[in-house]
């Protein structure tokens, strides 16, 4: 049997506490995020150029579109999501442009996360006041 649906290209994404699960497809850079435009979901232009950096590293952005999943953290972990996500799903698309990715640190994880509290103690290293007497 003929497939007649377009090919997508998924990327997961991770950043602090945020997901991103991206499908690209062929067709003239329109982007949604958890249903909303691209502009709506993030309206800071730091978010923005954040979230589609791979895009336009690539010179992919008017030739793909993307669909976005994101959920958890805040909106900075969110387009570091998406951007890691892209990313990744750009390397299906293509493997050729892993050099161009790499070279911009996008195919890397962001490992840095919010450090647990610590019991007997009221954040992740602030102590209580010391009392000798």
């Amino acid at each position: 049997m003929a497939e007649t649906k377009t090919s997508e290209y998924l990327g997961t994404g991770r950043r602090k506490t945020a997901v991103a699960r991206v499908r690209l497809a062929s067709g003239s850079g329109k982007i949604i995020v958890n249903g909303r435009p691209f502009e709506t979901y993030f309206p800071i232009e730091t978010l923005r150029a954040t979230a589609s950096q791979p895009l336009t590293v690539t010179g992919t952005g008017d030739k793909l579109d993307a669909r976005v999943s994101v959920s958890g953290g805040g909106p900075n972990g969110q387009a570091g999501a998406v951007r890691h996500g892209i990313a990744r799903a750009l390397l299906q698309f293509d493997a050729g442009l892993r050099s161009s990715l790499k070279a911009e640190g996008l195919l890397t994880r962001d490992p840095r996360m919010k450090e647990r509290k610590k019991y007997g103690q009221p954040g992740a290293r602030k102590r209580y006041q010391f009392s000798k007497r």
